[in-house]
């Protein structure tokens, strides 16, 4: 039973990715909402005749109070089989009903509905580009695809565990009240017009108060896991104090805003108790005045003394009901800042898949400064021939990442053209252009998981004979072996903590190159490859990396001169353009920017700022 209502809809099911997506709140809802259209139809029905059934055993109580003026025996003789088949109705049809109404709320709507909002969210978010996630915080990004689904749940449970429900109590209250006596309908109508006027009121201010209250919440997160993913700075620079007055001040905002937000409960609450007094007195007031003229009898009296109590309890509940149901929507409201912003850098409306036959990178007339008017990159013209092997170097800010992030195409250019293979990098598919491009960069982050996973992520096709093949020629294999994490994994098994905090910085980048390795691409990018390894490690990794390099396209960032000296040519770039270029010899001779580098190192190692 559990397992086909829980299956009635799948959450993962195939679906139309819109680039940008609805950015209002009920169109949004709606998008999302499409494959439960049916669900919501039977929950909406069944929820009707919930509401229905009530409304019929409070009029049925009053009727029964009628039966009971005459003797048991003719009660009895007379309505014995009526009241067997009620109380049948009540014992098995009733809880039947009620069990199809909640199976289809928590097994069917909630479960799945956030699920899919989760799945959709976290599938639309992994699409943004490298420049949108590096202008939030990962963990305020995070707290709102996990905070946005339940609530969206809540949204959706809302409507038809209670709002459904009520609106079609209310209307059965009036029919059963007027049908006992239309002027018992006057104390409820005037009850329910200042209800009416309280939720307004209510609904008016708690959703402006929720979002507030809720983006205040996911700055909280986003100020905390950032210090807790840099807690090696924190505690390296002894700021834990200056931390927590970073945390405190966002968690100030956060009490404040939900203090506001409990001063509209709390105001709620306590008209919410007077209205009903007044609805209690009006309708069983007036029932009393009627059966004390003779206009009523006392089964209406019953009936309408019983319906004011339920609406009493109930009003408490469609309030609480109504505010939770905007309170969330405030909530998904402020979740859609993120999960609804469009796409910022997509593959072109006809891109096909880069074809990649000699590896020759054209870049011409290149120009890109972050919508800037300064920095980046500006006018760089440059051809690297298939096979052939490049060195970058400059000073700190001369553009050289900007290159390298550019064609990998995290970032549109603003001007000018990337071509590899005489094909226009933004003319083809973005997965298919990093597929051909393998990087090795300075810092080596890992995926918190497996080494194994760590290594597979190059190419998940590969036996395992490869995958161990590419760690021993990156000189990983060894220190692999000897892994063990905190659960007892060991190995390739062990999980290396998040972004490998767990080894040291030459072992998280001997992995790095093991994956990029196995990946074999045809394009290698070298972002300082070794500053991470020591001098013994560094000296048999450098025989990996020119195995690594033979038949590839190579372009290698490095500040460490003597990694690139034996490169074919190497580009000097300051202030975003390329000032010199040729092999170590010629540069040397010429007497720049080069042989000043070169003549300040130590050991090999550029100053970047030194040369001036």
């Amino acid at each position: 039973m559990f397992r086909y209502f829980e299956n009635l809809v799948d959450p993962f099911v195939a679906y139309h990715e819109a680039d940008t997506p609805p950015t209002r709140l009920w169109p949004f809802l709606l998008d999302y909402s499409r494959p439960f259209y049916r669900v919501f139809v039977w929950a909406a029905l069944i929820s009707i005749i919930v509401a229905g059934v009530e409304i019929g055993l409070i009029y049925y109580m009053g009727r029964v109070v009628d039966l009971l003026g005459g003797t048991p025996t003719e009660v009895w003789q007379n309505h014995g089989t009526e009241l067997l088949l009620i109380a049948a109705f009540v014992l098995f049809l009733r809880p039947l009903l009620h069990l199809v109404d909640v199976l289809i709320l928590n097994n069917t709507i909630l479960p799945n509905f956030g699920t899919l909002i989760r799945w959709r969210a976290h599938k639309h978010v992994l699409r943004q580009s490298v420049g949108w996630f590096e202008n939030d915080f990962a963990g305020r990004i995070a707290n709102r695809i996990m905070q946005t689904p339940p609530a969206a749940g809540e949204v959706i449970f809302q409507v038809f565990d209670a709002i459904s429900f009520s609106l079609a109590y209310l209307i059965g209250a009036a029919i059963l009240l007027y049908a006992a006596d239309a002027r018992l309908l006057i104390p409820l109508l005037v009850w329910f017009a200042f209800y009416a006027m309280l939720v307004r009121w209510t609904v008016h201010r708690v959703g402006p108060a929720s979002k507030a209250a809720s983006d205040a919440r996911s700055t909280v997160t986003g100020r905390v896991v950032d210090s807790y993913t840099n807690i090696h700075s924190v505690k390296m620079f002894a700021h834990g104090p200056q931390e927590l007055d970073y945390a405190r001040e966002a968690i100030e905002e956060t009490r404040r805003t939900f203090q506001i937000e409990m001063r509209i409960f709390t105001i709620m609450d306590a008209v919410l108790v007077t209205l009903n007094g007044v609805l209690i007195v009006g309708v069983v007031g007036w029932a009393i005045a009627l059966w004390m003229q003779g206009s009523a009898s006392v089964g209406v009296v019953a009936a309408a003394t019983a319906l004011t109590l339920r609406l009493n309890a109930m009003t408490g509940w469609i309030m609480w009901a109504l505010t939770s149901f905007f309170r969330q929507l405030g909530i998904v409201a402020e979740g859609m800042e993120t999960i609804a912003q469009p796409i910022d850098l997509l593959d072109a409306r006809e891109a096909k898949p880069l074809r990649l036959t000699r590896g020759e990178i054209r870049i011409r007339d290149l120009s890109h400064h972050y919508g800037r008017e300064a920095g980046g990159l500006d006018h760089i013209n440059l051809t690297i021939q298939p096979g052939e092997k490049v060195g970058l170097i400059g000073r700190s800010g001369a553009g050289k990442s900007t290159l390298v992030k550019l064609l990998l195409r995290f970032y549109d250019v603003e001007r000018g053209a990337i071509l590899i293979d005489d094909q226009n990098i933004a003319g083809v598919t973005q997965d298919s252009l990093r597929s051909h491009i393998g990087m090795v960069q300075q810092d080596s982050a890992l995926l918190h998981r497996s080494v194994r996973d760590n290594i597979l992520y190059g190419r998940p096709d590969a036996t395992e004979a490869q995958m161990i093949a590419a760690a021993k020629q990156a000189e990983a294999h060894a220190f692999i072996l000897d892994l063990q994490d905190p659960q007892g994994r060991t190995g390739y098994d062990a999980h290396v903590g998040e972004r490998g905090v767990k080894l040291s910085g030459g072992q998280r980048q001997r992995i790095t190159l093991a994956r990029v390795i196995l990946k074999d691409a045809p394009i290698l990018l070298l972002d300082e490859a070794t500053s991470a390894l020591d001098s013994e490690v560094e000296a048999s990794i450098q025989e990996t990396l020119y195995g690594m390099m033979q038949g590839k396209t190579v372009i290698a960032i490095a500040h460490r001169l003597s990694t690139i000296a034996q490169m074919d040519r190497i580009l000097v770039m300051d202030g975003g353009c390329i000032v010199e270029e040729g092999a170590h010899s010629d540069l040397l001779a010429q007497g720049g920017l080069y042989a000043q580098f070169w003549a300040r190192q130590s050991g090999g190692f550029m100053n970047p700022e030194a040369a001036e």
